[in-house]
């Protein structure tokens, strides 16, 4: 939740909306609720031994029902931005879905946030449409994006 604030143009959800994806899913298995992490390690040595510390360097968190998988956020923490990592957190989230004989993943991102919508076209979404007022603090559109697979 700490980097997600730190980002004006992610999805800001509550605690319990993110400890509600490892609670909830659809009947006999049909949604899949699906966060993965990405940590740095950090060692250094002190007089009591090595110390470790980890951070979160970028995050995704994904839905999918049947056959489609929805991007439902995606952030990188500011020092790590343009090295890959949330190309390589997409790119993942679309091998799984590929793998799992998805049909397509599809999300929808503020208007403004030029840099996920370049990724997105990067990876071969197509912008699919438009939903006006969609987000609020600060009230904007989203465009929303889909890649069949």
């Amino acid at each position: 939740m700490e980097l997600e604030r730190q980002m004006p143009s992610a999805a800001h959800w509550s605690q319990p909306q993110y400890e509600a994806l490892f609670l909830s899913q659809g009947p006999q298995g049909r949604a899949e609720n699906l966060a993965w992490v990405l940590e740095h390690a950090h060692t250094r040595s002190a007089p009591s031994g090595t110390i470790i510390s980890v951070e979160v360097a970028a995050f995704l968190i994904a839905h999918r029902v049947d056959d489609e998988w929805e991007l439902q956020n995606l952030a990188v923490v500011a020092n790590e931005r343009r090295q890959g990592l949330g190309t390589l957190l997409l790119r993942q989230l679309i091998a799984q879905a590929k793998q799992q004989k998805g049909s397509r993943v599809w999300s929808e991102v503020r208007e403004s946030n030029r840099t996920a919508r370049a990724l997105y076209s990067k990876l071969g979404f197509k912008e699919t449409g438009l939903r006006k007022g969609y987000y609020s603090n600060p009230p904007e559109d989203a465009i929303l994006y889909q890649l069949s697979l």
